[in-house]
């Protein structure tokens, strides 16, 4: 059932500008002409007053409490309690017959390296008892990875019984969103690969992807390299694979032209307007956006 792999051809031209919400465009004053690309049309996605974006033919779809937090950098520790604290008090609402949303939660990382549940250190090149970064086993699956400024992460917590109760069929939705995020946007096809788990544009990975389940409700995610210092990826076997890379949105769409700061700014804006978009479609859910306060409350 996955595609075959399919090579990226685009003009790598500066100057590139991106859609973003009419909301954003106000905020930070961007006098630059939006163009859409591919077929993604933000006069379908409702910017109110409150920052919500919700796709129209969703009003009425199982809500999903999005904590927005993407111009942030979150240190993990803090992030992975958020998640777990979520997990315990969705797992509390099933129980009591009162689950009625999912949640999600996207951000940025400050630099950080996680281990899944069964990583082997033989993927790891730096002494663990000395990380250049901080250094976290998780329980999640999959091996070592990075994660940093420039790179989108979405952590969904997700109750199957609502969707599907099907692992794989949550991994292949997942990777979903990535792959339309980037072809509807940014006319990139990106692509699976058989036997791996993540998204692909040629012999170069672009989005990762590691998740733990627990009575049927998901934690962890995906996270998207949209214009992330690859340097960091060099002190490991990114994903325990050795014989292919990994590669960033900004590379592909400018390649080694290095944008300005408001530039890459602005990508970020266009992923995550799109990543949101794209998340609502695959899980048919109304995102409903909450405060840092309400975060807060579960620490």
């Amino acid at each position: 059932m996955h595609p075959s792999v399919d090579h990226c051809y685009l003009h790598q031209t500066a100057g590139f500008v991106f859609p973003v919400s009419h909301r954003k465009y106000a905020a930070k004053g961007w006098h630059h002409k939006l163009h859409v690309k591919g077929s993604l049309k933000l006069n379908k996605i409702d910017f109110n007053h409150t920052g919500e974006a919700k796709t129209g033919s969703h009003r009425d779809a199982r809500r999903c409490e999005c904590f927005d937090l993407y111009e942030d950098l979150i240190p993990y520790r803090v992030a992975w309690s958020w998640q777990k604290s979520l997990l315990r008090k969705r797992q509390t609402l099933v129980e009591r017959g009162e689950d009625h949303s999912d949640t999600l939660i996207i951000l940025q990382h400050q630099p950080v390296y996680t281990l899944g549940t069964r990583s082997s250190e033989k993927f790891v090149k730096f002494d663990i008892t000395s990380p250049p970064y901080d250094l976290y086993q998780t329980e999640r699956g999959g091996e070592v990875t990075y994660h940093g400024p420039g790179q989108l992460v979405m952590y969904p917590i997700v109750n199957l019984r609502c969707h599907k109760m099907d692992i794989h069929w949550y991994l292949r939705s997942l990777e979903e969103v990535v792959i339309r995020t980037l072809f509807t946007t940014f006319s990139v096809k990106a692509s699976r690969i058989e036997g791996l788990t993540g998204v692909w544009v040629g012999n170069k990975k672009l989005a990762a992807i590691g998740i733990r389940v627990s009575r049927w409700i998901t934690y962890h995610g995906l996270a998207l390299n949209v214009s992330t210092d690859l340097a960091p990826f060099q002190h490991i076997i990114p994903c325990g694979i050795h014989d292919r890379e990994v590669g960033t949105l900004s590379d592909l769409l400018w390649g080694s032209v290095k944008e300005p700061a408001a530039e890459n700014s602005l990508l970020m804006d266009a992923v995550h307007d799109s990543l949101l978009r794209e998340f609502s479609e695959v899980f048919q859910l109304s995102i409903e956006h909450k405060t840092m306060a309400d975060l807060n409350l579960l620490e």
